[in-house]
């Protein structure tokens, strides 16, 4: 389980460069898509992980927040995943 949660880090620390604007998007969310494949969460993980990137890579056409595509709102969704992702692994 060790390399699972290794793995959830890597993530996380892919999506802090990301925030912080050292990666691109585009690479942390290539990122993030390969490695949550190795991760062994069910199917809704995945399901859940899958409509927050598409919604990222969208909210990338848009200079500025708006109402419907708030970046910041996208990526605090995605460390709550992360956060349930690493109870779940460190519990099962």
């Amino acid at each position: 389980m060790n390399a699972a949660l290794d793995t959830l880090t890597r993530m996380t620390d892919t999506l802090a460069a990301c925030q912080q604007g050292a990666l691109p998007q585009i690479d942390m969310i290539r990122q993030w898509r390969s490695d949550a494949t190795s991760l062994p969460l069910p199917d809704k993980f995945g399901d859940v992980l899958a409509n927050l990137l598409d919604r990222i890579e969208a909210s990338a056409l848009f200079s500025e927040e708006s109402c419907s595509f708030s970046q910041k709102d996208l990526f605090d969704s995605l460390h709550l995943w992360a956060n349930k992702a690493r109870s779940r692994l460190a519990n099962s």
